[in-house]
């Protein structure tokens, strides 16, 4: 079933809608005329800015469990990892992947695994690839996240959440802690493999904290200023 989408958007453009809190202060009309990725928890937001997306990833065994019957709802097509199986069926909008014992550190071939790379972004990015999208541009990607303990701890969140788009997003629910650095380090392999194969990633996150890949203001990627 995989196979039917590899290089499906050859030559193409996708945007990757990561979760920060920074898209509340986006306008993000322009979605609406683009390819998109969506991930996690993406579906708090469709009323709000209007949009759904074509694609959807989820890797993170806490999201699956937490939002499984949200996810099992949407309508796009959905990539999701074999850490919840139990909860998911294989039919034709969704496709379950092995994320625990990927064959590759980035993964070309998602029939072999798809390496989740300590952030839900980089497992998008290798959907992306494979489906075979030429340019790549992530919005939502904020990169910063107020937290306690150490990076991958799991937690509980008390209260509202300010790491997200929505305050309700790990409201009063487990959590894993984020891990920046290592995020980071497969930022940097995706760029590596997309910008050997002449595709490239742009980063269009308003005022993002990463700065692997070529920052862009999304008002002109997307010609909102004209």
């Amino acid at each position: 079933m995989l196979e039917l989408y590899k290089n499906r958007h050859k030559g193409e453009r996708v945007v990757i809608v990561c979760n920060g809190p920074s898209l509340n202060k986006m306008d993000l009309s322009f979605l609406k005329n683009e390819h998109v990725i969506g991930l996690n928890k993406i579906y708090l937001g469709f009323k709000k800015y209007q949009f759904y997306p074509k694609y959807y990833v989820a890797v993170n065994e806490k999201v699956l469990r937490q939002s499984h019957q949200e996810i099992k709802k949407l309508t796009c097509i959905k990539f999701l990892s074999a850490r919840a199986t139990e909860l998911f069926s294989e039919n034709a909008l969704t496709h379950i992947i092995d994320t625990k014992n990927p064959k590759e550190r980035f993964s070309i071939d998602l029939s072999k695994g798809l390496e989740e790379g300590w952030t839900v972004t980089y497992a998008a990015l290798q959907v992306a690839y494979y489906l075979g999208f030429t340019k790549v541009v992530i919005i939502g990607m904020d990169h910063k996240f107020s937290f306690q303990g150490e990076p991958n701890e799991t937690r509980f969140l008390k209260g509202k959440d300010n790491n997200h788009f929505c305050s309700t997003y790990f409201a009063n629910k487990e959590w894993d802690n984020p891990d920046l650095e290592n995020s980071e380090k497969s930022y940097q392999i995706a760029r590596k493999v997309f910008e050997n194969d002449e595709r490239n990633i742009l980063d269009a996150t308003l005022n993002g904290a990463c700065n692997v890949f070529t920052k862009v203001d999304y008002k002109n990627v997307f010609t909102l200023n004209k």
